[in-house]
């Protein structure tokens, strides 16, 4: 199939069937693609955790707002985390980066200040969405991205240390009556020629 048409047919899924589990070889393969996500300079400043253990998965759920239901659902939850302890992150950096992106980062990034290199990290940590999302798709697994997240609750259940969540991506398989699914609620996009340009 073409990716537009994958593309086309992926939504945000509103209502999981609780009783359809992603199996295990599917869950590993979406493991090995995320773990495949590009970074800038390689930097790979994140962690995710799949979360398919029940206790788990509903502390979670009740430090989610509006996602509670969702989360309750769905087969599994992907917790996307981003470093957030820099001295950490420079330690780790010279075990696996080249001199060229260490001095990437040393003279590109650094100078920027405590803020902005969090920062950093959460957008490439965002880079590897995009990518996950795509994969489910191909996989005809649905999916929901959710920043509605309580990031500290999130932080003390899975008891990261130097990481922080940033978001999380419900996976599993539509509830049939889901009326967020295209054929009730089709796609909604800006006109192609007002986002795109060529020079």
């Amino acid at each position: 199939m073409k990716f537009t048409k994958i593309i086309q047919s992926r939504y945000t899924t509103k209502s999981y069937d609780y009783t359809k589990k992603v199996s295990k070889e599917s869950v590993e393969e979406l493991k090995a693609i995320v773990h495949l996500s590009p970074s800038s300079i390689n930097s790979q400043p994140w962690k995710f955790t799949f979360i398919e253990n029940k206790t788990v998965k509903t502390a979670l759920a009740e430090a989610s707002y509006f996602n509670k239901q969702k989360i309750l659902d769905a087969s599994h939850l992907v917790v996307f985390s981003a470093i957030d302890d820099i001295a950490f992150f420079e330690e780790n950096i010279k075990h696996y980066l080249p001199e060229g992106a260490i001095g990437y980062y040393n003279n590109f990034v650094k100078p920027k200040g405590m803020q902005e290199i969090k920062s950093w990290f959460k957008q490439q940590t965002y880079l590897s969405l995009g990518i996950f999302l795509s994969a489910c798709a191909s996989m005809q697994i649905d999916s929901t991205p959710m920043e509605g997240i309580e990031i500290d609750k999130y932080k003390n259940i899975l008891n990261q240390i130097k990481y922080k969540p940033i978001f999380a991506v419900a996976i599993g398989y539509r509830n049939t009556e889901d009326k967020n699914q295209p054929m009730y609620n089709p796609k909604s996009r800006l006109p192609i020629e007002d986002i795109i340009s060529i020079m």
